[in-house]
């Protein structure tokens, strides 16, 4: 966590690419913070041993918290890019 803080600059615009609620395949998926959904991370909420680190967003003037092993930065010439992404590939293989 004080890695990541370190290595990023904050805010930056993502997009969430994994989602385990069920809910995508219901009209649920129209909610806030959802899969496929574009979002600004705002800043780091907590970490958790089992869920990982859990960050702040905004989207569309409300707040919410998702985590950040869900998010991708799409654009590779943003800074935020190798930092996120290392995060997401440590976190999958941290078992």
């Amino acid at each position: 966590m004080a890695w990541l803080s370190q290595n990023v600059t904050f805010p930056f615009t993502v997009t969430r690419q994994e989602d385990e609620n069920e809910a995508y395949f219901t009209d649920a998926c129209e909610d806030l913070f959802r899969l496929g959904h574009k979002m600004q991370v705002v800043g780091i909420d907590e970490d958790d041993v089992d869920d990982g680190i859990t960050v702040e967003v905004k989207e569309k003037g409300e707040t919410g918290y998702v985590p950040l092993c869900d998010l991708h930065v799409r654009q590779k010439t943003d800074k935020n890019f190798w930092p996120v992404r290392e995060y997401v590939v440590w976190f999958a293989n941290r078992c």
